[in-house]
């Protein structure tokens, strides 16, 4: 519900005054006061209002949605129910007292919450609502609850909030690093109790209470979520937040809604701006070792990131491999010893973390293409060549590129694959005597396999059997 202030204080000295009068005319109104018998049920307990707690003070009710409704509800208490255990409520507006709605849940168990919901003809926006809950056995009745009160809240805050922030101003690229200083206004509505945000457009509906055991709701704090949420200053005020962005560069939007008291929520703002590139600087060694040796790397922190708050560690991905994680020194920067063993070459994408939470994006560095193939070579059947013939016994050696070969798997035409070790210098011979079924086209499949364990690529030698 939207209102200036002056409509709001007014409300609540009429919440007030007629509260109070409330209060007396159920004191003496027989249609609403009973008395329990003695032994028989008693007054219902964990009373709730749209699964939000009762309040009992009616210059600050429950502010609730009802636009398809409010659920009232508590829990039958009678040691000795029978089956015409029951809890019935009445509701009425706090400016008129005679008109009372009745609603009432039957059967109830005792222990379990019963609810019922007023509906929402009965319910008029922007009004104030008292409501007490009795148990009823059969013909006994407990005495009423004392009154809890609710507020019908179905105008969402409008119009949207308003964005800025003090250090990513919109329109250019922004210098990354520190966290992004957001502040969120109500736009002039005076009811807005809070905002949500998020860098996705797709917020995630607030969450007003967790049903528990025996139905009895626990309420939930939405702004205890400072993740997605957090409180105004003041009904009608504003707020502030630091965010870290979701990616260290690139276009960045923010998405925020107001929440009036009722968690209802205004239509979207979004803030957007761009962060310029804050990845380090991975510097490798000036001659490269050969394949499956180890290189030594150097890692600099982006100079605005060092300045907004200093690099304590860096996250490296081995493209195909493991991520570790390497603890950066006072100035920022790190030493990284890498084996240089990707199948077709190593690549690594490194990113820095700083010790306020920023993470950098990612900077790139690859070997390039490595040939870990075997060589593969024949006495007799010269590739891509026709040669020999069946029956004709040919000898095949496997030399390695790459790394140090404790074996090799090679197979003819997609058959049964063979395993052949290594020999002095990592070469490996076989040999090969075609029959009639390998005459024609012939495919030699060969990979190696390293000392580490490292499986390399394969090889395919083709030649053609006379």
């Amino acid at each position: 519900m939207s209102t200036t202030l002056g409509t709001r204080l007014r409300a609540a000295l009429v919440s007030v005054s007629l509260g109070a009068v409330s209060l007396a005319l159920v004191a003496a109104s027989p249609a609403i006061a009973a008395v329990a018998a003695a032994g028989g049920p008693a007054t219902p307990t964990e009373l709730f209002n749209g699964e939000r707690a009762c309040s009992t003070d009616a210059t600050a009710p429950t502010y609730v949605w009802g636009g398809e409704g409010v659920q009232v509800e508590g829990v039958a208490q009678d040691a000795d129910a029978d089956n015409g255990l029951g809890v019935q409520y009445q509701v009425w507006p706090v400016t008129d007292p005679t008109q009372i709605t009745t609603v009432s849940h039957s059967p109830a168990e005792t222990g379990f919450e019963a609810g019922a919901v007023v509906p929402s003809t009965s319910l008029t926006d922007g009004q104030t609502y008292a409501w007490q809950a009795q148990t009823v056995d059969g013909s006994e009745a407990s005495a009423w609850s004392a009154p809890c009160y609710f507020a019908v809240d179905d105008t969402r805050p409008s119009p949207a909030p308003t964005v800025t922030s003090s250090n990513y101003p919109q329109g250019g690229w922004d210098q990354g690093g520190a966290p992004v200083q957001f502040t969120f206004g109500a736009n002039g509505d005076s009811d807005v109790a809070g905002y949500e945000f998020g860098w996705q457009s797709d917020l995630p509906v607030p969450e007003l209470a967790t049903i528990g055991d025996y139905g009895i709701p626990t309420p939930v704090d939405v702004y205890a979520d400072t993740k997605d949420f957090v409180r105004a200053s003041a009904l009608g005020g504003s707020a502030t937040v630091s965010l870290i962005p979701p990616s260290g560069s690139g276009p960045m939007t923010l998405y925020v809604v107001s929440l009036d008291r009722a968690v209802n929520e205004s239509t979207q703002s979004s803030y957007a701006f761009f962060v310029s590139s804050t990845g380090p600087t991975i510097t490798p060694p000036s001659a490269l070792p050969g394949f499956d040796k180890t290189a030594r790397f150097t890692l600099t922190p982006n100079s605005g990131v060092q300045a907004a708050s200093r690099v304590v560690s860096y996250t490296v991905q081995v493209t195909g491999g493991p991520t570790v994680t390497v603890k950066a020194a006072k100035n920022g920067t790190a030493k990284l010893r890498l084996k240089l063993n990707g199948v077709d070459g190593t690549a690594i994408t490194v990113s820095s973390t700083s010790a306020n939470g920023w993470v950098s994006d990612g900077a790139w560095w690859t070997t390039g293409y490595v040939d870990t193939t075997p060589t593969v070579s024949s006495d007799v059947y010269v590739e891509n060549g026709t040669s020999g013939g069946v029956g004709v016994p040919g000898t095949f050696t496997f030399t390695p590129k790459a790394g140090k070969a404790a074996s090799y798997t090679y197979s003819f035409n997609y058959g049964p694959a063979v395993t052949v070790k290594a020999g002095a210098k990592g070469v490996a011979t076989v040999h090969w005597t075609p029959d009639a079924t390998d005459e024609g086209f012939v495919d030699l499949n060969v990979y190696e396999t390293t000392k580490d364990g490292l499986v390399l690529s394969a090889y395919d030698y083709y030649f053609t059997v006379n």
